[in-house]
């Protein structure tokens, strides 16, 4: 992160509140005249809720009761953090968009990916579904 472009994250649990969260900001910043670019954390969920209902119960099967959905397993982590690194230096950065089941995925059309700065960059690939994203990375 960098005093030029700086972030805000806002964690937790869905039902938390979190989206009232960035709602709020999102009047502040437009009163204050600000630009700023959102992103969802589910947005780098490694798996769908299908295929994370699947894998959940198949660790619970084998006894791990580690494994969840706040886990390294189930997100991409690594992106996340490239994000953050990218938009403190340069101000933008590669996001994606979670889609949640297969309907969503049909109905989204972009073939490209917002930077966190809210400008399209055309090279930039949107990674629809989360059981390729690793090939989109």
């Amino acid at each position: 992160m960098s005093a030029k472009h700086p972030i805000i994250a806002v964690t937790g649990s869905s039902g938390a509140g979190t989206t009232s969260v960035m709602r709020t900001f999102e009047q502040i910043f437009r009163r204050e005249n600000i630009s700023a670019g959102f992103i969802e954390g589910d947005s780098f969920h490694r798996y769908d809720r299908t295929d994370m209902k699947q894998r959940l119960a198949s660790a619970i099967e084998r006894g791990d009761h580690v494994f969840s959905h706040f886990g390294p397993e189930a997100n991409l982590f690594a992106e996340l953090e490239g994000l953050f690194r990218d938009y403190g230096q340069r101000g933008n950065g590669r996001v994606r968009k979670y889609l949640h089941d297969e309907p969503r995925r049909r109905a989204t059309s972009s073939s490209r990916a917002p930077l966190l700065s809210g400008r399209t960059s055309p090279t930039t690939p949107t990674c629809c579904s989360t059981k390729d994203c690793t090939a989109r990375w």
